[in-house]
């Protein structure tokens, strides 16, 4: 059941993703989560406490972040179970755990702004998904940007998903998407949460790992299916750069799609006037990037997001005839 449940919710959400008019009336899962970390934090996270207490209780901390999403998910799970049409519910529901249409949507906008409006509008579009400084982005820089978010969050925010649905259903998926909030909440090495969000920075690398790996195959695969990219770059790019980015996930990805176009993503960037110098993905490649290479990336992604749900539908296949 849960592989066709990521199935079903992975093809959903590509036509359909999820509804503005829902949004507004119940919020979304990770406003849910967003709320139950913020209070954690409030309540187990102290400046006076030492840094072992605060890691201590991070910990238990993310197993309250974890446990109850994934136990909830489970206990509808179990009960769509027994009632007709169960199935199809369950994968409705997982839609919102899923990011298809939405990364495209965003990331497009980035290469309109830059075309209609200019750097100014490119600037103010891409921070809508990217953390670092906007204003410190030239149009190059923009477009890098707004393609390396997409090579992200094409992972952890579809693949990822779609990954623990098909492993444990609505609880692995729910479980999945909260521990990955919890990350982006409390995972930073700031003097607030280095010690209370190392669990969920540990956590979130690990759990990501196989999605990360399954990401990099499929750009690389999409590559050979998308006139004008590089399938042997983005191998070659994926083998030498990924392990030397500073997160265990993220390289891989970004390096695949970086030679699938020839690009040079990553490198030195700065988030809160803070340089972060981290190694180019896809070295060797051109840095002047324009919209028409988020327009590339957009492709490549698209192909590669129609070849992860024929994966998990011949998966599916192969389930319901064993």
């Amino acid at each position: 059941m849960s592989i066709l449940i990521a199935f079903l919710s992975l093809a959903v959400e590509f036509v359909l993703g999820y509804p503005d008019w829902l949004f507004r009336a119940i919020g979304h899962p990770v406003t849910w989560f967003g709320r139950l970390i913020s209070f954690l934090d409030r309540r187990l996270n102290y400046a006076t406490d030492p840094d072992a207490l605060r890691r201590r209780r991070g910990t238990q901390a993310l197993l309250v972040i974890v446990l109850v999403p994934a136990a909830i998910g489970l206990g509808v799970q179990i009960l769509l179970w027994f009632i007709p049409m169960g199935l199809i519910i369950a994968a409705i529901l997982a839609t919102s755990l899923l990011s298809q249409k939405s990364l495209y949507e965003h990331v497009e906008a980035v290469a309109d702004a830059l075309d209609t409006g200019g750097l100014a509008l490119g600037r103010v579009a891409v921070s809508r998904i990217v953390g670092r400084d906007p204003e410190a982005l030239d149009r190059a820089g923009v477009c890098r940007a707004a393609i390396e978010s997409l090579a992200e969050n094409f992972s952890d925010g579809i693949v990822a998903p779609a990954f623990w649905t098909g492993v444990g259903g609505l609880a692995g998926g729910a479980a999945y998407k909260a521990a990955n909030t919890a990350d982006s909440m409390i995972g930073h090495r700031t003097p607030r949460h280095e010690a209370f969000g190392w669990a969920a920075a540990r956590f979130d690398d690990w759990i990501n790992l196989p999605a990360s790996r399954l990401t990099a195959l499929l750009i690389v695969l999409a590559a050979f299916l998308v006139r004008g990219a590089d399938p042997r770059g983005a191998w070659h790019a994926v083998w030498r750069d990924a392990k030397k980015h500073r997160s265990p996930n993220a390289g891989w990805p970004e390096a695949a799609m970086a030679g699938a176009l020839g690009l040079a993503l990553a490198g030195p960037r700065s988030y809160g006037g803070v340089l972060v110098d981290d190694v180019f993905m896809g070295q060797g490649g051109r840095r002047d990037a324009d919209s028409i290479d988020i327009r590339r990336a957009l492709k490549l992604y698209r192909v590669a997001d129609y070849l992860l749900i024929a994966l998990f539908g011949a998966i599916s296949i192969i389930v319901i005839a064993a």
